[in-house]
């Protein structure tokens, strides 16, 4: 039984290296922040949240090592944050049916471990309609597939060439890289070869970078666009403004939307942390829904007990920078937003409808 007089524990596993590294120093920024506006609510069931950070950039074992040892020594009620599917696999033994698991990034979908919420898009909300919108916009119907290889951009994959014969396109090719990758000259020569009209880059962090950066390099955005259901803020400014002409993104939040929710988190996180703290990027801002996330879940049930928590899950919902969110099935349902950068920013030009193939 949980004690009313300690604070209320959340692991936060983020990466603070690796790929997805860049990454960690917005989210660990944004939970501060999300934190300190929960506790002036009272916190969870009048507990203060307290927030420890565990490396999910770390080596696999590591990650599940960190993870049970503060499992085993009482200091964790809850875990969240931003980590790729690999650590999210890991970790849902560890924790299932003892703590509730909120998970923030996109992903593959088809999550239903008891006691795991997942806060973040899944293809059908990103990829199908992305697709479609590209296709009917501008004419795009030869595609190529460049991904690390990995639990999330294999799963997304597996989606992508289900919705291309749904929607009457050609995947001419799929490659998958190390995590890690530095070289992607090979990868280019093919995508050159293959005559395709569009990339789908399913790439983390500093690979979509340095794949960005030596595309542009090759000048094959004056033949190709690319499609991304992962790139945010610190990766367009890592990117460079040359490397990112003709890049679409889909995602549920981007730093640069007009909405009432988006503007408040904004002119919160300014007033935190100052014009020069972390970029606020989509990874971040995941991490913001799933402190919200938690704080909902036992203000509709009222427990910290994960089997009441889920049995309450479905009448949870709140708003939030991403518009109103609702849960069905242990998944918030959210609008996702398409997107074209231009330079350091994107312009945002309207939600997507989701397609069901």
């Amino acid at each position: 039984m949980a004690s009313a007089d300690r604070p209320y524990r959340v692991g936060l596993v983020i990466p603070l290296q690796g790929p997805a590294g860049i990454f960690g120093p917005s989210c660990e920024a944004v939970v501060e922040m999300a934190a300190a506006e929960v506790n002036r609510r009272d916190g969870i069931l009048g507990r203060p949240i307290d927030i420890e950070v565990i490396d999910g950039g770390a080596p696999l074992w590591q990650v599940a090592a960190d993870v049970a040892r503060v499992l085993r020594a009482g200091r964790l009620d809850a875990l969240t944050g931003w980590h790729i599917s690999s650590v999210r696999e890991t970790l849902t033994p560890i924790v299932s049916g003892r703590v509730p698991y909120v998970y923030t990034s996109l992903y593959e979908g088809g999550e239903r471990t008891p006691g795991v919420f997942c806060a973040g898009e899944i293809p059908w909300l990103q990829i199908a309609p992305g697709l479609a919108w590209l296709r009917d916009t501008l004419g795009l119907r030869r595609w190529f597939l460049v991904g690390d290889d990995y639990v999330w951009p294999h799963g997304s994959a597996a989606a992508a060439r289900l919705y291309c014969r749904e929607l009457g396109l050609e995947l001419v090719e799929e490659v998958f890289v190390p995590f890690g990758t530095g070289d992607f000259g090979p990868v280019l020569e093919r995508v050159d070869r293959s005559r395709a009209q569009a990339v789908l880059m399913l790439l983390v962090g500093q690979d979509a970078v340095l794949f960005n950066r030596q595309f542009a390099a090759r000048e094959l955005h004056d033949r190709a666009v690319r499609f991304s259901p992962l790139m945010e803020e610190n990766m367009l400014l890592a990117s460079g403004a040359d490397a990112t002409a003709g890049l679409y993104v889909a995602a549920a939040y981007f730093n640069s939307l007009a909405t009432a929710g988006a503007m408040d988190l904004m002119d919160a996180y300014v007033a935190a942390h100052g014009p020069d703290g972390p970029p606020l990027n989509n990874a971040a801002e995941s991490c913001y829904e799933g402190i919200r996330t938690l704080e909902a879940l036992h203000r509709a049930a009222d427990s910290a007990d994960v089997r009441t928590l889920l049995a309450r899950s479905d009448s949870v919902g709140y708003d939030g920078p991403r518009g109103a969110m609702s849960m069905r099935n242990g998944h918030l349902q959210q609008r996702v937003h398409l997107a074209v950068a231009e330079a350091h920013d994107f312009h945002v030009i309207g939600v997507l409808d989701p397609i069901r193939t």
